[in-house]
């Protein structure tokens, strides 16, 4: 991991803001507000800020029983091109993270890097969950860890690996095992228990009725806004039925397509094909097994159906020429 004190010497003057990405979903918010607290335990005062909405149950549930507060981006109207920003759960220039004024000096993500960066700091490893990696940093630097933050800590875990059922690292298991003592597990159990609201029923019901399957890949289509977080469910829903092994999500926005895909297949490597397959009218990316991305309305463009049309062709495309690329390297 990377030195904590460097990190804190980048931040220990000026304004300091900690952005999610977009939409955050409960490991987004667990890393942010551990992060917030190490910050704090060196005397450093910091904004915990994001766009879009934390509109899914499971993210409300957090801000509610944790008392974190989070800020809003049109709320930021005091923020300038001089302070910093350290991004959590999310790198700058990915589809899912809204470009703020001010200067991204520091990035903390467990996702592949698609595009790259320069930070002043940077600690980008891949993780179950961001949570992890902040996690580490308490471990490591004996910094106090209270109840409420670890508790978050192991929600954003067990969010954000399904419940260790996929990416999982060593560290991820590791880092439960040492926060799990220190948290409120009782409350965490009654956490889980609701985890989806009324309202989200609607997006399941939309997109069970627009599937359709070619071969081993499905694809769902929402043609409404919800949350990412809400998008990524429903991707890892369709996923479990018996005939599919790919699944392709995408939810309408008022400026273009909110996607989420998943793969079960070791051959298919989620976040490179939808790199591949929205490169040119958007960006995308992440891990082998799960990954998202955006593309812009504009630029797919046309009616309903072409627009689903569209999205199947790109990513038939993408996948068949991820497998040849794929066989020609093997073939090397």
């Amino acid at each position: 991991m990377k030195d904590l004190e460097q990190l804190i010497e980048i931040v220990s003057s000026g304004n300091v803001y900690i952005q999610t990405h977009n939409y955050p979903d409960p490991d987004a918010i667990a890393s942010a507000f551990g992060l917030q607290t190490i910050l704090k335990h060196y005397g450093i005062d910091s904004i915990i800020c994001y766009d879009g909405t934390a509109e899914k149950l499971s993210a409300l549930t957090m801000l509610d029983n944790f008392g974190i507060k989070m800020t809003p981006k049109n709320e930021l109207s005091e923020m300038t091109r001089k302070d910093k920003i350290i991004t959590v759960d999310s790198q700058k220039y990915n589809s899912n993270l809204t470009d703020l004024i001010g200067d991204e000096v520091a990035c903390i993500d467990h996702h592949p890097t698609m595009i790259e960066c320069e930070y002043q700091y940077k600690d980008v490893r891949i993780a179950g969950a961001c949570a992890t990696l902040i996690a580490e940093y308490f471990l490591r630097n004996n910094i106090p860890l209270e109840r409420n933050v670890a508790s978050a800590l192991v929600y954003g875990i067990k969010m954000d690996t399904a419940d260790f059922s996929r990416g999982v690292t060593e560290l991820d298991a590791h880092m439960y095992a040492w926060l799990f003592p220190h948290a409120d597990n009782d409350l965490l159990d009654r956490m889980k228990l609701n985890t989806m609201g009324f309202a989200d029923l609607k997006a399941y019901g939309s997109a069970i009725e627009n599937i359709s399957v070619y071969g081993n890949v499905g694809y769902a289509y929402i043609p409404f806004e919800c949350p990412d977080a809400l998008i990524a469910m429903i991707s890892d829903f369709i996923l479990a039925l018996d005939i599919i092994e790919f699944s392709v999500v995408y939810a309408k926005r008022d400026n273009g397509y909110k996607f989420s895909v998943r793969s079960e297949i070791p051959s298919l490597h989620a976040g490179k094909i939808i790199f591949k397959a929205l490169n040119g009218i958007g960006s995308g990316g992440g891990h082998a097994r799960m990954a998202g991305g955006f593309a812009d309305g504009k630029k797919l463009g046309g009616r309903e159906s072409y627009v689903i049309h569209e999205v199947r062709r790109l990513f038939e495309e993408a996948i068949t020429d991820y497998k040849n690329c794929e066989l020609t390297d093997n073939q090397e």
